[in-house]
């Protein structure tokens, strides 16, 4: 299949899920076009079957905001004409949805049909997308989106309380390689002795540093549990909140122990050298970054919101805990810590969880799904 991916290029989980999935349907031999602002930053390496196609967005001193989805839906226009594409999978409602709809009506003009595939991330439907501003937009062209998939049950439930949707949503779970997060296990790993040289627990965090995530319960968290045991935190990320949580833990007086360490591509270098990952998120529709810690073997000390009781299992591969519960997750992260046993015995068994969410579980559900948009003569042929 001929297949054009929109989505956001950054470090984000949408972007992330959408990079992932386009290359391993390149893998498996399908056409993969990628069609954004910029290169994804997770699009590494050579596949002759995968190509990127830039959005180009004039300046003109007219606009204060240049009109990124004209633009966006120009671009979709040519590339669905030059290269022939079977469908469009857009990845994030906003306003990716939209922009499809657009370009779909344009070729319909021309006597061309391209079947939309919108996948719904989270904040496009909890956040974003609530917004007065945007619903109607968002509403209208998620049902006129041919098909419509989650990340989470979750999801799927919080986008019907909050928009009036048509069609049914379907629930495709985000995946993870978890061969390549398990290779860099701890005991394969370099980077555990220079962090914690005198053999201190790793704890560790991932977000984009959002007040949605709540990074200052993470520090707060970590607080109780360096007063109880000889530990580390490493802090994966960057956003508006670091400027906050640096000066707290300069007034907690738990730097020398607190390593902030920005954004990173190869996430499971770090991952494999930890002990316990805290995920503490207001809300969280899927927890991508709590699945590949779980593929790395370290098990999750997290809230209970959103789509996180659906991938972290309550006493099994780590603890949930109600928003805002600092006390409850440090002493979780206390137990598993003081009990080695214990902790390898989550270990093993948050491995375990991450591989029913595997890439070869997950991807051929979306080529299935492709496959139910394009018609049955051109699927014979495939």
């Amino acid at each position: 299949m001929r297949i054009g991916i929109v989505c956001y290029p950054t470090y984000g989980g949408s972007g992330v899920v959408a990079t992932e999935l386009g290359k391993a349907l390149a893998d498996e031999g399908h056409q993969v076009h990628f069609i954004t602002y910029q290169q994804p930053v997770r699009l590494n390496g050579f596949n002759p079957n995968i190509f990127y196609h830039e959005v180009q967005v004039p300046s003109y001193p007219l606009f204060d905001y240049p009109p990124y989805e004209t633009a966006l839906s120009s671009t979709l226009v040519d590339v669905i004409m030059n290269h022939h594409l079977d469908l469009l999978h857009v990845h994030y409602a906003i306003p990716h949805a939209s922009t499809a709809y657009m370009a779909k009506q344009i070729l319909k003009k021309q006597g061309i049909h391209i079947p939309v595939v919108t996948t719904l991330h989270g904040t496009d439907i909890t956040l974003v997308g609530k917004d007065k501003t945007y619903a109607p937009v968002v509403t209208f062209s998620i049902n006129e989106s041919d098909i419509i998939t989650a990340v989470s049950q979750n999801l799927r439930e919080e986008t019907y309380k909050y928009f009036n949707i048509e069609k049914d949503i379907r629930v495709i779970y985000n995946f993870v390689d978890a061969n390549r997060f398990r290779r860099h296990n701890r005991s394969g790993c370099g980077c555990g002795k220079a962090i914690a040289p005198k053999g201190e627990k790793i704890l560790i965090h991932v977000s984009n540093f959002r007040p949605v995530k709540r990074v200052k319960d993470v520090v707060m968290i970590f607080k109780k549990v360096h007063e109880k045991i000889s530990s580390k935190l490493l802090l994966i990320g960057d956003g508006p909140d670091r400027p906050v949580i640096e000066s707290l833990c300069r007034s907690l007086g738990i730097c020398n122990d607190i390593r902030f360490i920005g954004k990173q591509d190869q996430l499971e270098d770090i991952l494999g050298c930890s002990d316990l990952f805290l995920l503490p998120s207001e809300y969280e529709s899927f927890g991508l970054a709590a699945l590949e810690a779980m593929a790395s073997e370290v098990p999750v000390i997290s809230s209970n919101a959103g789509g996180l009781p659906e991938i972290n299992i309550q006493g099994k591969t780590g603890f949930l805990s109600p928003v805002g519960d600092i006390d409850a997750m440090a002493d979780n992260a206390i137990m598993l810590l003081e009990d080695e046993n214990t902790l390898e015995q989550f270990r093993k068994q948050a491995y375990l969880q991450a591989q029913k969410f595997e890439l070869p579980k997950i991807v051929p559900q979306y080529e299935a799904l492709y496959r139910e948009l394009i018609p049955k003569k051109k699927v014979a042929n495939l």
